[in-house]
């Protein structure tokens, strides 16, 4: 690895980091409201996988999406202003933090029903096919996502049919707050795949590098074969389920514990033993990264509330 792409991916990891944070921040000041799915401590997922995306390819994610958004290119200012409900946001404001969306970027949610985007990813997939279009769609799901009907449904299909889906499961152990060995009687996940025909791979989701080569892996066999791959990376949630949660299913003691496994942390000192990263880039890196986030909560501030007269509009199609 190089000093540039080094230190590109590390800015993108604490920028997902810090734009947590301020929209934590943001929440307990009630500039935020509704729902709110903090992505801290799963960094290295969406930005290991993004990297072995193509600007073509689509992308599906959960409501927890913020990371995988930013990841993707999606401007920090129109999520801020998105999750703020002004009308400069991603979604206009209609779809808050759970619904994110950005055409430019093939960037088709943020879906809030837990496990409905595995067959739109799959549709996209199909329609991919029929019109002889090169691009993948990978589709970001969590392990509570891998015990509803969508996901076997989607599985089914996307290897009845043999469309090119990268299938990426988040397993961060809690879906809510249910523990994976309370709601999946195998909890090696990647296991569920043969069944249907799709190969499958499991990843630390803690380690940007090995996040980074089994997407790469993953991703060129999708494209190679025009077949789905079941990619499953185990991390953790750093902070509760939601900004409503009291989070009275895990230890404390837990969390510290893998919090001894930042994936920030580690691509620190990964970099620091190799040379790529001085302790003066790093400061500089993270002032940078302030300003940026900080530059996206001034845009959400200056935006504005959509219009009383056209809550109607996008109802419903405009005749052509």
């Amino acid at each position: 690895m190089n000093k540039q792409l080094g230190q590109a991916l590390l800015y993108q990891m604490m920028l997902i980091r810090r734009f947590e944070e301020k929209s934590a921040e943001m929440y307990t000041k009630e500039k935020i409201r509704g729902f709110l799915h903090l992505y801290i401590g799963e960094e290295a997922v969406a930005t290991g996988v993004m990297h072995a995306l193509k600007p073509e390819d689509n992308v599906l994610c959960t409501y927890r999406e913020h990371g995988q958004a930013l990841a993707r290119g999606v401007d920090p200012g129109a999520i801020m202003a998105e999750m703020y409900g002004k009308q400069e946001g991603c979604s206009r404001g209609r779809g808050g933090s759970m619904h994110l969306f950005d055409v430019s970027k093939k960037f088709f949610g943020g879906n809030a029903i837990v496990g409905s985007h595995l067959p739109l990813a799959v549709g996209l997939a199909l329609a991919d096919k029929k019109m002889e279009r090169k691009q993948i769609t990978c589709c970001f799901f969590g392990e509570g996502a891998a015990a509803e009907g969508e996901f076997h449904e989607a599985m089914n299909l996307a290897s009845l049919w043999e469309v090119p889906v990268l299938f990426v499961c988040e397993n961060n152990q809690y879906a809510m707050g249910t523990a994976l060995r309370y709601s999946h009687a195998n909890i090696d996940l990647e296991k569920k795949a043969p069944g249907y025909g799709i190969s499958s791979a499991t990843v630390d989701g803690m380690d940007l590098l090995a996040v980074m080569k089994a997407a790469q892996d993953a991703s060129k066999q999708v494209r190679k074969t025009g077949k789905p791959f079941f990619l499953v990376c185990n991390t953790y949630r750093f902070r509760a389920h939601s900004m409503f949660d009291a989070e009275l299913y895990r230890e404390k003691s837990e969390v510290e514990d893998w919090k001894k496994r930042d994936p920030i942390a580690q691509f620190v000192k990964y970099l620091k033993k190799h040379e790529l990263l001085s302790d003066k880039e790093m400061k500089i890196m993270a002032q940078r990264i302030e300003e940026e986030v900080q530059k996206a909560v001034d845009f959400a501030e200056a935006g504005t509330w959509e219009p009383f007269e056209d809550l109607l509009k996008f109802v419903y199609s405009e005749n052509s």
